[in-house]
C-alpha cells in the first residue's frame, strides 16, 4: 500500500508544480515582475512549505537532527540534485544580477548558518540559540525586502539571452485564474509532499535506516520534490530563470526562515549533523557563482554538479552502514 500512495503522491506532485509554474508565471508578466523575484517570494517560498512544516515539527517534538538535517539536506539537493539535473537538460540563465546579489546572498546566509551553529565567536557545543534563530529571521527581512524594492527600481535588467526573460512580456489569462492556480497547485504540492515523504521514511525504516540518514537524504529530498517538479516544469516552458529563482529561493528560505522559526521554539543542538555535511552545503551554494561567470550554468557544469550529489550520497550511504556494523558488534 505505501508503494501505491509513493506513486499517486509523486503525480500530484507533478500536477501542482505545473499549476504554481504557470500561475506564478503569469502573475509576473501582470504585475510586470521579474520572473527570477517570482521564483523565488512564490515559487521558492511556497515550494519550502514542506521544509517549514517537517522542521517545525521536528522542533517541536524535540528532535533538532530532523529540523537541521531536513534544512541542510534539502539545500544540498536543491543545488546539486535540481539545477544539475535542471541544467543538464536545458542551460540555465545566469543575469549578472544574479551574480551580483542573490548567488552571494545563498553562499552569505550558508556561511553564516556554519558559524552560528558551531559557536564560531563565542565557542561552545553545536546549537541554533533562539537569538541565532533571531539573526537568521532578520537576515530573511532583509532579503525579500531588498529584492522587491530592486526589483521595482530596476524592473530587471534585459541581458540575460535566454528569452526566458519575460518580465516585459503580457498575458491575456484574467488575474484571478492566475491566481487560482497558485492557490490550487501550491496545496496539492505540500499535500503531495507530506504523502510522499511519510511512506518513504515508514519504506526506510523498514530496512533499518537511522534518523540522522533519513532527515539528511529521504526527507530532505522529498520535502524539495516540489523544487524539483517546480523547476523542471519551469525549464520545460523555457523559463529557466524562474527556475534558478525557485531554488535559490527556496535554500535562503530554508535557512533563514525556516531555521529562524523553528530556533524559536526551542534551541537546535546540531550533534547529529556534522561539520563535513555544512561545508558540502556551502560549496553546493559557491558552484552556481563558479559555473555562471559565462551568463549560463551548462550542461557540462550539471553533469558535475549531479555527480557531486551522487558522491555526497555516497559518502553517507557508507557512513550509515559503518554505523550499522558498529552497532552490530
Amino acid at each position: 500500500m505505501e508503494y501505491i500512495i509513493l506513486i499517486v503522491s509523486l503525480a500530484g506532485i507533478v500536477f501542482g508544480a505545473d499549476f504554481l509554474v504557470a500561475g506564478a508565471v503569469s502573475v509576473a508578466r501582470k504585475f510586470k515582475v521579474s520572473d527570477f523575484v517570482i521564483g523565488a517570494a512564490i515559487g521558492g517560498v511556497g515550494t519550502s512549505m514542506p521544509e517549514l512544516v517537517v522542521s517545525f515539527i521536528g522542533a517541536l517534538n524535540g528532535n533538532p537532527d530532523v529540523a537541521i538535517g531536513n534544512v541542510v539536506g534539502s539545500n544540498i539537493f536543491n543545488i546539486l540534485g535540481i539545477l544539475g539535473l535542471t541544467a543538464l537538460f536545458f542551460p540555465i540563465a545566469v543575469s549578472r544580477t544574479n551574480m551580483r546579489f542573490e548567488l552571494p546572498v545563498c553562499v552569505g546566509v550558508s556561511i553564516i548558518l556554519t558559524l552560528l551553529v558551531f559557536n564560531f565567536f563565542i565557542g561552545g557545543a553545536p546549537v541554533i540559540s533562539r537569538m541565532d534563530g533571531i539573526i537568521l529571521l532578520l537576515c530573511f527581512g532583509l532579503f525579500m525586502w531588498y529584492s522587491f524594492y530592486r526589483d521595482k527600481q530596476k524592473n530587471e535588467e534585459a541581458e540575460i539571452s535566454n528569452t526566458s526573460h519575460s518580465s516585459t512580456k503580457t498575458t491575456n489569462e484574467a488575474l484571478w485564474k492566475s491566481i487560482l492556480k497558485v492557490a490550487l497547485g501550491l496545496p496539492i504540492l505540500i499535500v503531495s509532499c507530506d504523502f510522499f515523504v511519510d511512506n518513504a521514511v515508514l519504506i526506510a525504516k523498514n530496512f533499518g535506516v537511522n534518523d540522522a540518514f533519513i532527515s539528511l537524504t529521504l526527507i530532505a529530498c522529498g520535502t524539495s520534490l516540489p523544487e524539483l517538479a517546480a523547476s523542471l516544469v519551469a525549464a520545460l516552458k523555457k523559463n529557466t530563470q524562474l527556475a534558478l529563482g525557485n531554488v535559490i529561493g527556496s535554500n535562503i528560505f530554508n535557512i533563514t526562515w525556516i531555521l529562524g522559526l523553528s530556533a524559536q521554539v526551542m534551541p537546535l543542538n546540531s550533534s547529529g549533523i556534522t561539520v563535513i555535511d555544512y561545508c558540502v552545503m556551502i560549496f553546493a551554494a559557491i558552484l552556481p557563482l563558479l559555473f555562471g561567470f559565462n551568463g549560463k550554468i551548462n550542461r557540462i557544469a550539471g553533469i558535475g554538479m549531479f555527480l557531486c550529489f551522487v558522491a555526497y550520497t555516497w559518502y553517507l550511504l557508507s557512513t550509515q552502514n559503518i554505523q550499522h556494523l558498529t552497532y552490530n558488534i
